[in-house]
């Protein structure tokens, strides 16, 4: 009987991975890419590594329609190298589309594949396309992860220009932050190139393919975080210049001219961002490059990490109005008005010659007329001019009475202005946090980005864990207490319910649900903004967004939610 043993992996959303060609625009498959370069290989990602030589063995001879465990309906072959085999599948239980990688069980690189597509779902980190299953069944170890239909390649998005100093910031951050997790974890990707990042409609950055490809290839390497740490500095380099930062070319990127070495972004092309220039070259310093400044160099992931972090943010250009055509006076302002237009589109000249307007009045009715029109006009100002007066009068006398601003004798009440929000930080009392760094990504002002919770399974409060039943959301440091009158939170998903709660003033970095005893806006279900004004301000420093139950991910028995922007008003 052929055995068949699969990984509990279930970890990811219902969204399907859709890699496309790359003449299409859309992102290709992890394996899709095969060709080397001379003097470096693509494979390797610029690590100085060889992935080690591929076995003589062909893939499985497979064909669109046929099924892998009664469920996987294999559709189109996407690569086909080195022993293994890439597929676009449907999943006929879930009806989404999924991407599948195959090889034989006796292939020599079929048990390290089953045990890091294991270890990468393990790790169930949103930033990383999931593997949703690892089985071995009928001579065959197969792989399945999702296929993301509105991602696109960070190969194509480059094809059509270098990225904006913002756009390249939020790349630089997101997969230094996410490789940074997966390497706490164990986890190397060894294979960071501009085919395994993708880039959704959202903004937001996927990597495929962690520890997966490295052992479909067969990539090893000594010092795994510095490798993955100059692959990033690589993609850093290649979205600020279009340019690939070697002397071969790759990945439809032209390499640098050959004898000059490895230069900085900024010398490169105009314009380039200094401080993003100067994190590029801190990334590569691995390999020979060095900064203008002389820092010190990014060996780790969580040194590049912490460096983006510490640059002043890089804020989205401001949107751009098209300015609006110049003023056009109409025909009848250009006096046309009732001119025929002759054959080349102009005025012509009037068929009829125009009346002359009558002449004034000259005799004593009409001037006695003028005199009774002009008294009656100037008795008519004089008693506008009056009523006017004594009208602004007696509202300066209103205005000088002590409380007479408001009915009632109070007060004006201060007008609320966004206040400046100093950290953000997950709320998690009981356990270890989801995500923690994430949770800036929660107040840095761009909706595209955010801090999400990890996946829970059955119920929706959390998995109904012992060590998750306070909840979870932001606090929000405020920096110093504040008048809070209103919080707006927009939500990662629609359908989760939440509150917003004030620590007392006396509270010093509060933890504990305890502490948060001021309310703001009571515990309600969203669909996607969550809304909270006070009449009367709470004075307080940190402000928690508590979420107490998680909308469905898309499928009936997982659970997973998360906040997108959090902005607090006051004085």
């Amino acid at each position: 009987m052929a055995e068949r043993s699969t990984a509990a992996v279930d970890v990811a959303d219902t969204s399907g991975e859709e890699p496309l060609t790359a003449q299409a625009g859309k992102a290709t498959d992890d394996g899709a890419e095969a060709e080397k370069v001379s003097g470096r290989d693509e494979d390797a990602a610029g690590t100085g590594e060889k992935p080690a030589a591929g076995p003589d063995a062909q893939p499985p001879e497979l064909h669109s329609g046929h099924k892998l465990a009664r469920r996987y309906r294999l559709e189109e072959c996407v690569t086909r190298l080195d022993g293994f085999s890439s597929w676009r599948a449907v999943d006929e239980k879930l009806r989404r589309a999924v991407g599948v990688h195959i090889l034989p069980a006796d292939h020599p690189r079929a048990r390290p594949v089953l045990s890091a597509a294991r270890s990468s779902a393990l790790l169930g980190d949103p930033r990383f396309v999931q593997v949703l299953d690892a089985v071995e069944e009928n001579d065959l170890v197969y792989v399945v992860h999702e296929w993301l239909p509105d991602a696109t390649e960070l190969s194509t998005v480059l094809a059509s220009g270098a990225l904006e100093p913002h756009d390249a910031y939020q790349l630089v951050s997101q997969v230094s932050q996410a490789m940074a997790a997966a390497h706490r974890e164990g986890l190397a990707h060894l294979r960071i190139t501009p085919g395994s990042v993708l880039r959704t409609e959202s903004g937001q950055y996927r990597i495929r393919g962690l520890a997966v490809m490295a052992a479909l290839r067969g990539i090893s390497c000594e010092h795994p975080q510095r490798t993955d740490t100059e692959a990033i500095g690589a993609l850093l380099y290649a979205a600020l210049t279009q340019r690939w930062p070697y002397e071969n070319d790759a990945y439809g990127l032209t390499g640098l001219p050959k004898g000059v070495g490895l230069i900085a972004p900024d010398q490169v092309r105009a314009g380039v961002h200094r401080g993003l220039s100067e994190l590029a070259m801190r990334a590569l310093v691995n390999d020979g490059a060095t900064a203008s400044r002389q820092e010190q160099p990014c060996t780790t992931p969580e040194e590049l990490s912490k460096a983006v972090a510490a640059m002043p943010r890089i804020r989205p250009p401001e949107t751009s109005f098209t300015t609006p055509p110049p003023y056009q006076r109409t025909g009848f302002q250009q006096g046309s008005y009732g001119q025929p237009t002759s054959r080349n589109g102009r005025p012509g000249h009037p068929t009829q010659p125009v009346p002359a307007p009558p002449p004034p009045l000259q005799s004593r009715t009409g001037k006695a007329l003028k005199w009774s029109v002009s008294a009656l006009l100037i008795a008519a100002l004089g008693l506008g001019s009056w009523q006017l007066a004594d009208t602004l009068l007696k509202g300066e006398k209103q205005s000088d009475s002590p409380g007479s601003s408001q009915p009632g004798g109070g007060a004006d009440k201060p007008a609320a202005k966004p206040l400046e929000i100093a950290k953000a930080t997950e709320f998690s009392p009981l356990s270890s946090p989801f995500a923690d760094e994430q949770a800036p990504n929660a107040v840095d002002g761009d909706p595209g980005t955010a801090w999400v919770t990890g996946r829970f399974r059955g119920m929706a409060n959390f998995g109904n864990l012992p060590s998750r039943a306070d909840g979870s959301g932001i606090i929000v440091d405020l920096g110093s207490e504040k008048n809070v009158s209103g919080v707006k939170v927009s939500m990662h998903r629609p359908g989760q319910t939440a509150e917003v709660l004030a620590a007392d003033p006396s509270a010093s970095a509060p933890t504990s649900l305890d502490a948060f005893s001021q309310r703001i806006g009571k515990k309600n279900k969203v669909d996607g903004e969550l809304a909270a004004s006070l009449d009367k301000p709470v004075r307080t420093r940190y402000v928690l967004i508590h979420i107490t139950e998680l909308p469905s991910d898309g499928t009936p028995e997982w659970f997973r939610g998360g906040i997108s922007e959090i902005k607090v008003t006051g004085s």
